[in-house]
């Protein structure tokens, strides 16, 4: 299968571990970046660059222009794919985390009649309808589920 991983940058090492289990399962699969362009243009890892947004105010049009590229190169790749895997670890006290891009990512894989599937458990959080609607596959963990 193809499939694009999706969830929170603050996943992302985590997103390269799972890439390689994946990889082995003989899946394609595609990721957020590992590096953007910085404010001068020079690359930096993603890491970097998501803490530099987290703080960024609105004035910071280089950070949201390179949101808005990040958004729509993702949304291709999703396209690309015959599912995504959305990793929904625990973040900011939330069991299975589920942020708003995320959210967005899920959406466009719903329109686009792609499988979706997560690792973990649908979390308790306003979306939670939406989510349950999307009918994903709840896979508990197991990389093996995914097929």
């Amino acid at each position: 299968m193809k499939i694009t991983i999706c969830g929170s940058i603050a996943f992302f090492p985590k997103m390269q571990e799972v890439e390689q289990e994946l990889l082995k399962l003989s899946h394609e699969v595609k990721l957020p970046p590992v590096e953007v362009p910085g404010e001068d243009g020079k690359m930096i890892p993603v890491a970097e660059y998501y803490k530099i947004r987290k703080q960024a105010g609105e004035e910071a049009t280089w950070v949201w222009e390179r949101k808005a590229e990040a958004i729509r190169t993702h949304f291709n790749k999703i396209a690309w794919s015959d599912a995504i895997l959305v990793l929904n670890y625990t973040k900011n006290g939330v069991e299975g985390y589920i942020g708003a891009n995320t959210f967005l990512e899920m959406g466009v894989a719903f329109h686009l009649n792609k499988k979706i599937y997560l690792l973990k458990q649908v979390p308790n959080i306003p979306a939670k309808e939406e989510i349950l609607g999307m009918k994903p596959i709840m896979i508990d963990g197991d990389l093996g589920k995914i097929g």
